[in-house]
Parts: C-alpha cells; structure tokens; sequence
C-alpha cells in the first residue's frame, strides 16, 4: 500500500470551478483577476458537513474557455483570480481537514498556449516542433493552421502534447513542483489518463512522491483494465464501468446490472479486488445522475450503495440536493452551472438529500469494512440488492488466515450487511448468514432496529426507496 492511503478513507467533494464560480464564458486575456475562487470558501462548512473529507477542484489554471485548454499551467485563470487566491483557498481548506486534488491536464493544451503560438508562428524552426503530436507540415489543420497535428479524439482546439519528448515530462514535471510549492496540493486527477503512456505515468508517480510520499494521482479511464493504471504507478482510477451501473439498474428495475459489475470487480476471484477505484454517479462530463433517473427516489438506494459499495465515493457539487442537468448539443454548460448555496438551502429538488449523505458518511468513516473491506453478494433480485463487506481487525492485517475472509471471520474485525430497495413497497429479505448465526444486527442508519441470526438466517425488513447497513453487536 501506498503512502497515499488517506484516500482510501476519503470521500471527495468535485468542483468544476469556472461553471461553480460564473466565471465567463471566454477568457479575453486582458481582464485584471477577479477572485471568483473564493466563493468555495462559502462551502467549506457545507461540504465538510456533509462529511466529505478532500475536494477535487477542476481546472482552475489560465485557459481560453472551458478549463481543459490550458494556456498557462502556472498562473490561476484570471476568471477565477490569482495564484494568491487560489493559495489562500489551499490554506483554509487544509485548515479546516480537507485535501485539495487538482486537475492535471497534461495530455493536450489549448491553441492559446505559448509552445503551440510558436510553432504557428515559426514553423519547423521552432523549438517546440516536438512537442506536439503528429505535427505534419505538409498539409494545414482543420483549424487553419500551416501544419496539421493531433487534437484529442478530433478537438482541435485541445492539441495533443507529446509526453514521449523528454522536454515536454521535464517541463510537465516542474509544473506539479511549482503547483506543490505554491498551493500545498494533496493529489492530482489526470485528465485523459488513457491517452497517456504508462511509460509516463509511472515516472510522473515516482516524480509526485518525491515531492510529497503522500500524493495521490488518480486516473480518468473511461474503458479499458483499470489494473494497468494502478500498476503504473497511479493511486486509483474512475470507475465508469460501475457508475453506468448505478443509474442503469435502477432505471431497469435491474439490480442484475450492478450487482454483475461488483462480483466482477470485487467479488471472491475479482479482478479489482482490493483497488480503491473511484465511485461517483456524475460529474463535470455526464448528465447529472437527477436528470437520468426516471424516478427521483432513486436518488437515495443509490446514494447508499455509492457509500457502502468497493471504492472512494465522490459527490459532484449541488448532486447532494439532487438537481439536474444535461448536455446540449455542443454544451456541457447545463452540467456546470453556478449555484447558490442559500438558495438551495431554500428550494432544492431533493431537500433531505443532504441529510442522508451525511448519515451514509459518517457511517462509512466509522466503518472499516465499508472503507477497505472484500465483498460478497448475499442476495440479488430486480429490486432488491444485499451484500456483506468486512474487514479483518487491525490486530489480524496480513496474518495468514482464512478467517478474514468470509463473513464469519468478521467476528475479530468489523462486518457490515449492505441491503437496497429500489421499490416503492416495504419488502423484507432472508439473508442467509450461517457464520454469523445467534449475532444481533444493528443499523447504522436507524441504530433503534436490530434483528437477530437465527437458524443461520436474517428476516431483514427493507423501507421504499432506501437501505440498511447493518453491523454486529
């Protein structure tokens, strides 16, 4: 295990900066800074309230629109305000227990970016000739420019930078440096971590640790073996595969779906037993999971399984009140939008949202099999879905028993029965639990319910629309 390992125990807050803050929606380059960025320092009572103990902040560095097309990797989006602002943030949410993770956009830059000006400008005889994939001087780019080059899957705005020069992983290199130095970074989230050689990606973690034996880097995969990237050096990786599972399976009345991926992934023999991979149900790049739900109650067996599931759960920032949004055609602006923090208080969609968030938390920091235990279905039908997760005590880590892993061994660590119930009617569940037989289980959500293992079973009785965690006593 990594010197990173607080994120195991981490839930992460996400915040797309530029759509949070209403910065404009162009960058004109002249304007003087204005420190929208602090408006996140109105949250921070508000997300750490909600339990969540790191905050993922996306682009925030100088770009000619949407953040991902950097013009200035060193200097804070003046939209946002200054390098002062933004290390003035990095203090308070340190100050208040949160680690800050960046976006690390070092697979393409922006047209606006000094190397990519130059070698418009001089052509084969810049130096920056290399720096740049599949520069071919032969004929023009879709843009207009002398030479065509690689943009990312066809964006031609966003011109690929070629890690493979060692120019390019020196400079990208002092870039995380300075960001270390200057604004105390915990991490990185690596844009299109899939486009990028794991050549690079393993001298880039060694480089990080380096600088701090605690940083973490984590990955945005989108397909692929989630492993490779863990092996080359990254900390953990998003997983898509599980989040399209989320919404789907209830959509479907379909619990088949995500209890499959789970067993795949986690389950005895999984392929990613034991790799915190990162768990969210939207962010800056999807529809906002309150728009993609068919019913909005969904919302919170979701919820509980995004906290009780394998992995490190996200919240994308207003998701906790359950508000909505989708792309348009050639726009992500309805996935990024500025809120209001009082106004939601007032009128948000989904206003006990929170509340159960909070609670699914603070009942995942204090359980060490939810944050890094092994995974076992118990139960799945269409509507209906339950698991075990347990861990063994600290005092047992690492010994050579098999006793850690199967639920009965729990008895010397910590054990925790997962169940959820997408339907809108109280059903009730037989849990067979043998090794567990004369226990009484409790629910952390609702601690006055207890129910007892008699005859190596569990009569579990589950609200509409909700879920239990039940634990050992």
């Amino acid at each position: 295990m990594s010197g990173s390992d607080w994120a195991r125990d981490a839930v992460f807050y996400h915040i797309y900066p530029l759509g949070f803050c209403g910065a404009p929606e162009r960058n004109d380059f002249s304007s003087p800074p204005v420190p929208r960025i602090r408006k996140i320092s109105e949250w921070i009572p508000h997300i750490r309230d909600l339990g969540a103990t790191a905050v993922y902040l996306g682009p925030v560095f100088e770009s000619s629109e949407h953040g991902y097309d950097t013009r200035d990797y060193r200097n804070v989006d003046r939209r946002l305000g200054s390098n002062a602002d933004l290390g003035a943030l990095s203090a308070e949410l340190h100050g208040a227990g949160l680690r800050l993770v960046l976006d690390g956009v070092f697979n393409h830059s922006g047209r606006d970016y000094p190397p990519f000006l130059d070698l418009r400008e001089k052509g084969p005889s810049s130096p920056f000739a290399a720096w740049f994939r599949g520069v071919d001087f032969s004929r023009r780019s879709p843009c207009g420019d002398p030479f065509s080059y690689e943009g990312w899957r066809g964006h031609y705005n966003l011109a690929r930078l070629d890690v493979r020069n060692r120019e390019v992983r020196d400079e990208l290199f002092d870039i995380v440096r300075f960001w270390v130095d200057q604004f105390d970074i915990d991490g990185l989230r690596l844009d299109a971590a899939d486009c990028l050689e794991f050549e690079f990606l393993s001298e880039l973690s060694a480089f990080c640790r380096s600088l701090k034996p605690d940083f973490w880097l984590m990955g945005e995969v989108i397909h692929g073996d989630y492993r490779r990237w863990i092996e080359a050096g990254l900390d953990s990786v998003t997983n898509y595969e599980a989040y399209k599972g989320l919404w789907s399976s209830h959509n479907d009345a379909n619990y088949f779906e995500i209890a499959y991926s789970l067993n795949r992934q986690f389950g005895e023999g999984g392929i990613y037993q034991g790799l915190p991979l990162y768990s969210f149900a939207d962010n800056h790049d999807v529809d906002r999971v309150a728009s993609i739900l068919k019913e909005s109650a969904h919302l919170y067996p979701l919820a509980v399984l995004l906290f009780a599931m394998p992995g490190i759960p996200s919240i994308y920032y207003g998701s906790e009140w359950g508000i909505g949004g989708r792309k348009t055609e050639g726009s992500d602006a309805a996935l990024r939008p500025e809120l209001d923090l009082a106004a939601l208080r007032r009128s948000a969609p989904q206003p006990d949202l929170p509340a159960a968030i909070r609670r699914l938390a603070a009942v995942r920091r204090d359980s060490p099999a939810l944050r890094e235990g092994d995974y076992r279905q118990l139960l799945v039908s269409a509507k209906q879905l339950a698991f075990a997760r347990w861990a063994d005590s600290a005092a047992n880590r690492g010994a050579d028993s098999t006793a850690g892993r199967r639920v009965g061994g729990a008895a010397a660590g910590s054990l925790a029965v997962v169940a959820v119930n997408a339907d809108s009617q109280r059903v009730e569940i037989r849990l067979k639990l043998p090794e567990a037989e004369g226990r009484t289980l409790r629910d952390a959500l609702e601690p006055k319910d207890e129910f007892r293992v008699r005859g190596g079973e569990a009569v579990i009785p589950l609200h509409p629309h909700w879920g239990r965690i039940l634990e050992s006593v």
